[in-house]
């Protein structure tokens, strides 16, 4: 018997009749066992379809069904991507000093419930040092200045060539320049510790206290050159009232942000996120 792996695929592609049973009569042509279909549909007509497969199939199938998909991108102005569970993702996480997110990250990752390996851990201060290296993993101090930004972006850079798949700022308070970003397009998640679009910016907890909000939240998003304004992978809220003060309101808002992060780097981890646009299609 040969072992059957455990493969994702995702395909974006314009709406076309027959089009999921051109894709499942493929998968079934190389024996693969279809496990789980997500599909959705901006248009039925007009629109573009997006597709989430799990299926089961043999090594020796894998390279033959990667080819025959190539043959179909090319007929039908299609897109995929198509990854093995067996590999797991590489994730670098950057941190400034608070460490609420890279602790959730880090128990999540060794109780696996991300399925993620972490080389290294990048951080403009020293503070979290002690977290990461106490559980094995790497831990890089670049100091970040004004003036050599370009030079401590550089470092980092060559850090994380040829060793990581996504990058997660868990609380990096650092903003990315267009070349970094340009080297990991859709592929930078980030935290924001509000509920987007409302508090851009900084200080959202002190502004929604003055505002006298009834719910915090906080936004987990792709980074892009437009401040957190990236595609939405996930969004949370908590419910509050007048009784919280400002320092209440952070220690909530810790609370909902390692939670939206924990769950969108699990999302990506395991090719649940497909982006279009602005937005994202989401299969949970």
């Amino acid at each position: 018997m040969q072992k059957r792996n455990r493969v994702t695929l995702l395909i974006t592609s314009p709406e076309k009749l027959g089009m999921i049973s051109t894709v499942t009569n493929l998968l079934l042509d190389h024996k693969a066992n279809i496990v789980h279909l997500d599909q959705h549909t901006t248009d039925p007509q007009d629109g573009i379809i997006f597709m989430r497969v799990e299926f089961e199939a043999v090594d020796t199938e894998l390279q033959k069904l990667e080819e025959d998909l190539h043959v179909l991108s090319r007929e039908h102005a299609l897109d995929f991507q198509l990854s093995s569970q067996e590999k797991r993702k590489r994730m670098a996480i950057f941190v400034s000093k608070s460490d609420h997110c890279l602790l959730e990250l880090i128990w999540r990752w060794k109780s696996n419930e991300i399925p993620v390996d972490i080389p290294l851990v990048i951080s403009n201060h020293d503070d979290l040092r002690e977290v990461a290296e106490s559980h094995g993993i790497p831990y890089y101090h670049i100091p970040l200045s004004k003036e050599r930004k370009d030079e401590a972006e550089q470092k980092a850079l060559e850090l994380l060539k040829g060793k990581v798949d996504f990058i997660v700022l868990a609380r990096y308070m650092q903003i990315l320049s267009p070349n970094f970003i340009s080297k990991f397009p859709n592929q930078i998640i980030n935290i924001h510790h509000s509920f987007l679009p409302a508090f851009v910016g900084a200080n959202p907890y002190v502004r929604a206290f003055n505002r006298g909000v009834k719910l915090i939240g906080a936004t987990a998003h792709y980074v892009t050159n437009d401040l957190d304004e990236g595609p939405i992978i996930e969004q949370d809220v908590q419910r509050i009232n007048h009784r919280y003060s400002a320092d209440g309101l952070k220690i909530a808002g810790r609370h909902v942000e390692k939670r939206v992060l924990a769950e969108a780097v699990s999302l990506h981890a395991e090719d649940k996120v497909l982006v279009h646009g602005n937005k994202t299609i989401v299969f949970k």
